[in-house]
């Protein structure tokens, strides 16, 4: 008898287990088109300069260019990019920016930070994804918005200062200062 009862219940914790993972896939795949559906209302009711588009429909990111410098000054993985940025919710809340003036004006302003170019090496995750595959997508001098569903920002668990919520969409306006070549490969 003992084993029947362990046996029922080791078959009906793998049910759950089973049906957790379809769970988690079902609900990753509505929270992806939610935020593909907010995304598209912010850009159906704002105005914003448009001189180029792309649109990664896998991922779900848009880069739309506000300015295109024609530099030819690319940028590939494992470059060290400079770039002016800044972060906002689609209710466009500024989270996070380079920029003083912007962070002062938004409420944000913290005076034990440099307000500078952000530099990092992109693609080695030392940022979130959605912000490295758009500034991928730039040349220097460039200034582009790039809209990120939650997935390639931060996701679930929202950011760690409470600013962006869990499953937020959203957006980084960014002005690519300067591109170092990386190590050849």
């Amino acid at each position: 008898m003992k084993i029947r009862v362990f046996a029922l219940l080791s078959l009906i914790a793998g049910s759950f287990a089973f049906a957790s993972c379809i769970d988690d896939d079902a609900t990753n795949e509505v929270i992806f088109n939610e935020d593909l559906a907010e995304i598209q209302a912010y850009l159906d009711t704002t105005t914003i300069v448009n001189v180029k588009e792309v649109y990664d429909a896998n991922r779900g990111i848009t880069v739309i260019w506000q300015e295109l410098s024609g530099s030819r000054d690319t940028v590939s993985l494992g470059d060290t990019l400079k770039v002016n940025y800044v972060g906002r919710l689609l209710s466009n809340k500024v989270f996070d920016t380079s920029f003083e003036d912007i962070a002062k004006e938004a409420g944000i302003f913290n005076s034990q930070r440099d307000y500078e170019p952000l530099v990092f090496r992109l693609g080695i995750g030392q940022l979130i994804p959605g912000f490295e595959l758009g500034a991928l997508q730039m040349e220097v001098g460039d200034k582009a918005t790039v809209f990120m569903p939650s997935e390639f920002a931060y996701g679930r668990q929202g950011s760690s200062d409470g600013r962006i919520p869990s499953n937020t969409p959203i957006m980084f306006e960014l002005e690519l200062v300067s591109v170092t070549p990386g190590p050849e490969q």
